[in-house]
């Protein structure tokens, strides 16, 4: 496995696999590997000859007060995960290699970004969609893939990318969950082991919600109190829980059909976000 720090290197590396014909595929991570990167990964090496990761903790997609400084960098490790996974390459790239000082462009997906998570961290989507342009960019991968687990982030890539006219295909991944139904993230790091216990209620809450809609008996704002008094009782301060649209995250109504239920709550110092995603039709 290749480890590349420079854009200027990466692009002369993959300018030679274009011109042997080769299809490449794009995972781009902020490090600290979990099964659900590999999955991904896994996915990536099916559709493509070339699969490339990027591990770049991203600091314009931090607000003030969070957890840029102490967000976990394994690199090593991680190394060893994607040499095992057989990644051709590893971008690692530096903050000033990715970011010109007098860099004065940002990338907005407007109304989207400003929903939910974006309401509660204020310029956290711009962050990322400025971000994943420039990695798209640089990479210039024929496919790129993107988990589930933020549906609003991948919704505002899939947005960014179709309005943009980057030309990759957007691939999503399913959520890779815990035993107990706790979505597999980097920040599952911070929980207690009492508190990963906990933490497990959050997709209990969401499967309940959808069960909930799914029966016709309490309507969608009955629902969301519900669930937001279940998860304050277990310990969480709950930011949102919402049933949405799936296609634009606005608030559903009766007849909408496709529908998500998104939730973000911290636990102790851990904010935990997750979704559930289900077609009415299906009932």
């Amino acid at each position: 496995m290749l480890i590349v720090h420079g854009i200027a290197e990466l692009r002369q590396i993959l300018h030679g696999w274009r011109l042997a014909g080769d299809r490449v595929a794009f995972v781009p991570t902020m490090g600290n590997l979990h099964a659900g990167h590999l999955s991904l990964i896994k996915a990536a090496r099916c559709r493509a000859d070339r699969v490339v990761v990027s591990i770049f903790v991203n600091p314009s997609q931090f607000s003030a007060g969070e957890d840029f400084e102490s967000y976990p960098r394994t690199e090593k490790e991680d190394s060893e995960k994607l040499h095992a996974a057989s990644v051709d390459l590893l971008f690692l790239p530096t903050v000033s290699e990715m970011y010109d000082p007098q860099a004065r462009t940002v990338v907005s997906v407007i109304g989207l970004a400003d929903l939910h998570c974006g309401a509660f961290r204020p310029g956290h989507f711009d962050g990322v969609a400025t971000v994943v342009s420039k990695l798209l960019n640089i990479v210039q991968p024929d496919a790129a893939f993107f988990g589930l687990k933020d549906y609003q982030q991948f919704l505002i890539v899939q947005t960014m990318v179709h309005d943009l006219n980057i030309p990759v295909e957007i691939i999503p991944g399913e959520t890779v969950r815990e035993d107990n139904g706790l979505a597999m993230s980097s920040r599952n790091g911070y929980l207690s082991e009492q508190e990963k216990l906990t933490a497990a209620k959050l997709y209990r809450s969401l499967s309940d919600a959808r069960d909930a809609v799914l029966s016709k008996k309490s309507s969608y704002a009955e629902i969301e109190g519900q669930a937001q008094e279940f998860l304050t009782a277990a310990g969480f301060h709950v930011d949102y829980f919402s049933i949405c649209r799936g296609h634009d995250l606005m608030p559903a109504k009766p007849e909408d059909h496709n529908l998500i239920i998104l939730a973000a709550a911290r636990l102790g110092k851990t904010r935990l976000i997750d979704n559930i995603r289900f077609s009415k039709y299906s009932s």
